[in-house]
């Protein structure tokens, strides 16, 4: 019998595999800047050289880019996988907008349910420090300043979820959906009840998610977007209906003539 000899890991591929689960799991994210090479030398007691050629092989891969004179960073706009004509083309047709909400309903409520499942207390401090930034945008009536602290409250739960695979969608997509929560944020503000309800909703899903009430927080999440989708809905036929009377007034106008 013939025994096959077991080769040993190179130091510089258990750093790259490492790395590679930093950026992963979100502990680096787009555009951040990583510890100088002996720091990360020391941390992983090995050499700059393992460390140095762990990176040089994560460049290739075009996960980290190294700015000449700046260090090393994560690849800027990693996440991204929708370009700027594209994101002005969705944005741009009421239709896909109310197509993005329903894609939220599954989203959201998963990664609520999960938040709720898996999160750890430091999660939850996250999600309700983002929660208070929400509040205090909506009070200040700044909806561009509350659309980006939903979207950070949004990154919040769904890395308390822990599953890498929901996060990166959620990142890739954030762009649109920010885009989503202001176009809706100006719409509902027309309805002088609604910032309230809206409030709350989101409170009863933080509230189900830290209590650690899986099902409560999904149930939550897709009772919000319902709301928001039902009233975006009735806004929408209160406009058809004042065109449609614009349009009679008109025609009698010019009959009068």
């Amino acid at each position: 019998m013939t025994y096959k000899r077991i080769r040993q890991p190179k130091l510089s591929d258990a750093i790259e595999q490492e790395l590679e689960r930093w950026i992963l799991e979100g502990i680096l994210s787009s555009g951040q800047q990583l510890p100088p090479e002996r720091e990360l030398a020391k941390q992983f007691d090995v050499s700059r050289p393992s460390v140095r050629e762990a990176i040089q092989r994560l460049e290739a891969k075009n996960l980290l880019t190294r700015r000449q004179g700046g260090g090393t960073f994560v690849t800027d706009k990693l996440w991204e996988s929708f370009s700027e004509p594209l994101l002005e083309l969705l944005a741009s047709h009421p239709e896909t907008q109310l197509d993005l909400l329903e894609s939220r309903h599954a989203l959201e409520g998963l990664a609520a349910y999960y938040a709720a499942l898996r999160g750890t207390e430091e999660d939850y401090t996250r999600i309700r420090d983002c929660h208070t930034r929400i509040e205090a945008a909506q009070q200040q009536g700044d909806f561009k300043a509350e659309a980006s602290a939903v979207m950070q409250y949004l990154i919040a739960v769904t890395e308390s979820a822990h599953n890498v695979v929901l996060l990166h969608i959620i990142r890739s997509l954030a762009p649109l959906l920010e885009q989503n929560v202001l176009q809706n944020f100006e719409l509902l503000n027309r309805r002088d009840s609604v910032a309230g309800k809206v409030r709350k909703h989101r409170a009863d899903i933080v509230q189900a998610i830290v209590s650690r009430q899986p099902e409560k927080a999904r149930e939550a999440s897709h009772a919000h977007l319902a709301f928001i989708e039902e009233t975006l809905l009735e806004l929408s036929r209160e406009d058809s209906r004042r065109e449609r009377s614009l349009r009679r007034i008109q025609q009698r106008k010019d009959g009068l003539d």
